[in-house]
């Protein structure tokens, strides 16, 4: 029996994930970008991320151009950045604070942290394209995180029991 892509997308609602916002530069120099929970890490050394863009984002060809990316992790009080960002056409960057990093990547005031990334490989995967950059500066400024579960955004609490390192 074939898993239907709304019984997969049902599963994925009960994995907790934390939301960034992810920017480039397009074709012409125009700040480009789109919420994203598929992020993660890859590796420690070198510093590796992937991030995966569904082929229909609007924004895809300017990842696809740049040759660089900023993943933008955002806090708790920025919801409405993620809406904003994953909101199809228009102007994306009208009103939003950013600052310019590596090669002028778009970078979003008040986030938690910015991971700046070189472009290294790009790999087709079903309807996505992961693109996987290597990490050539950070910034933290520390906070909570915005957490996406079940549809909706959640806050994190302390749980009080340290995980192990």
């Amino acid at each position: 029996m074939a898993v239907t892509p709304s019984d997969f997308r049902a599963a994925l609602r009960h994995f907790a994930a934390g939301v960034t916002v992810v920017t480039t530069r397009d074709a012409e120099g125009q700040p480009s970008g789109l919420t994203a929970s598929a992020f993660t890490s890859v590796s420690l050394e070198p510093p590796l991320v992937l991030v995966c863009v569904d082929h229909q984002a609007a924004s895809h060809p300017a990842f696809e151009a740049h040759g660089w990316f900023a993943v933008n992790v955002l806090a708790r009080n920025q919801a409405h950045l993620s809406r904003h960002f994953a909101e199809s056409g228009g102007d994306k960057f009208s009103g939003v604070a950013f600052r310019e990093g590596i090669a002028r990547l778009p970078l979003l005031e008040g986030v938690l942290a910015t991971v700046e990334c070189r472009l290294i490989a790009r790999h087709e995967a079903g309807d996505h394209t992961i693109f996987v950059g290597q990490v050539e500066g950070v910034t933290v400024e520390g906070g909570h995180p915005l957490v996406y579960f079940r549809g909706e955004y959640h806050q994190l609490e302390p749980h009080g029991t340290p995980a192990r390192r």
